[in-house]
């Protein structure tokens, strides 16, 4: 098992995590998401929100540990951010694109997830080039 900065992968998936709460926050994307994933005030409303942030995290958790265990140990922080930009943008981003096109969902919902998955692994990265 390679050389893991447990601290660092946890405060990397909570950044990423906090990242996302501000990308979709109403002033910024949310209502723009909301509208673009069909989704209305009352299905949100009927989410289970503990459930949904507690998952949420565990998965961004997921990310982060794994893209340390990507980068190696002491990675360089200019390294460990553009890996992340590319990670996020080339495999994440593309990935749902794929997705996107065969569900016929619109540019405007590809564009908001994906370069939220985009700033997410960039902010990954970071954290962990910083803290090594």
């Amino acid at each position: 098992m390679p050389d893991i900065n447990y601290w660092a992968v946890i405060v990397a998936a909570a950044s990423a995590f906090v990242v996302g709460g501000l990308w979709y926050a109403p002033p910024i994307f949310g209502k723009s998401w909301q509208r673009a994933a069909g989704l209305s005030d009352e299905q949100l409303a009927q989410g289970k929100p503990a459930m949904i942030f507690g998952i949420g995290f565990l998965l961004s958790l997921v990310a982060a540990w794994m893209f340390a265990m990507f980068l190696g140990p002491r990675p360089a922080t200019g390294m460990a951010t553009a890996y992340g930009f590319a990670a996020g943008l080339c495999w994440v981003a593309t990935s749902f694109g794929i997705n996107y096109l065969f569900e016929h969902k619109s540019l405007k919902l590809f564009l908001i997830n994906g370069g939220y998955h985009t700033v997410q692994f960039t902010v990954i990265g970071l954290v962990l080039g910083l803290w090594h």
